[in-house]
């Protein structure tokens, strides 16, 4: 087999690990909804429509959200190599699937704490277990709207009033999603997926079923193939849920968001704590709207994440690398 093409002045073995860090992003269903084009001079990011998830994200904004975290990734692992990153978002001249661009604007060396985020890249998981119900430390929740800001976010932490009103929310958003006959047959094509699978939920990584009393997690990934709940095992009764905001509602807003998201995702993940993306709820129009209106009204949610301190879970599978690239 040829080796790996190379870019921005690293090696091919430099060049694939900046990939497959890149491919370890999330995405909704597990999708893996990028690609990437390498030349000397230039990493280019791309959405793949063959990808798209129409039920689920009939504007693509979650897709662009999962691009937006490989792109932090691949910031991360260009610096890691001592290259600082210069990005372009959305190039004009490009075409309409290119969402980024980035060169090299020289040598670079990694800040301690750049590291430890790029260390978390391969460790991160979306844990869908039910979590201990040890409460997470002010100082990691400053740790994590910090990490937000950094890319030009909002992290909007609910209070024990909103949650209620969340909660609602979701539960609604799950029926309305439910009742859709195109969404249930997209999330059996992507989740329960078999040993060996490239892409989608695999049911080892699916959590356990839902069952009437759970609050938050309500979703079935595993096709029905999860084990019946151990008594007792419910899910943490006070769980800390967090919104990923951004000030406006655009193409170019979705791709900050997810660079946002994802440094809060590995920023939890560096310090221990364990995550998951409860996207029902900002995937419904209608109850994303109202959940803006439950932030005051002036911030667009883009993700909600239940963070925790939860139990290992096993990775999701990804696909070959050179499957994400595009040759020319």
């Amino acid at each position: 087999m040829a080796s790996f093409p190379t870019a921005l002045g690293l090696s091919a073995e430099q060049t694939e690990d900046v990939v497959q860090q890149a491919g370890l992003a999330p995405s909704l269903h597990n999708s893996q909804p990028w690609r990437f084009r390498l030349s000397e001079q230039v990493i280019e990011l791309h959405s793949d429509p063959r990808r798209r998830l129409p039920a689920a994200d009939p504007a693509d904004r979650e897709l662009r959200l999962a691009c937006g975290a490989a792109l932090l990734n691949l910031r991360l692992a260009l610096e890691h190599f001592g290259v600082r990153p210069v990005v372009a978002l959305l190039p004009r001249l490009a075409g309409p699937t290119s969402l980024a661009e980035l060169r090299s604007g020289g040598p670079a060396t990694q800040a301690p704490e750049e590291l430890a985020l790029y260390q978390a890249i391969p460790k991160r998981r979306s844990n869908r277990r039910p979590f201990l119900e040890n409460p997470v430390p002010a100082a990691h929740r400053h740790a994590l709207a910090a990490a937000v800001r950094r890319e030009q976010g909002s992290l909007r932490t609910m209070t024990r009033p909103e949650l209620g009103s969340l909660e609602g929310l979701m539960h609604r958003a799950h029926r309305m999603q439910m009742a859709d006959v195109r969404f249930r047959d997209e999330l059996a094509k992507w989740t329960g997926r078999p040993k060996g699978a490239a892409e989608g939920v695999p049911a080892a990584a699916a959590g356990p079923l839902p069952e009437p009393q759970d609050q938050w997690v309500l979703r079935d990934f595993s096709g029905g193939q999860a084990r019946v709940r151990v008594p007792g095992k419910d899910f943490e009764s006070d769980p800390l849920m967090v919104v990923v905001c951004s000030n406006h509602d655009s193409r170019l807003d979705d791709l900050r968001a997810g660079q946002a998201m994802q440094r809060m995702l590995l920023t939890a993940t560096a310090l221990g704590l364990a995550s998951s993306l409860l996207s029902a709820v900002v995937e419904v129009e209608e109850t994303r709207d109202e959940l803006r209106q439950l932030l005051g009204g002036g911030l667009y949610p883009q993700a909600v994440v239940r963070i925790g301190y939860g139990s290992p879970t096993p990775a999701t599978p990804r696909r070959d690398l050179r499957e994400l690239l595009i040759d020319d």
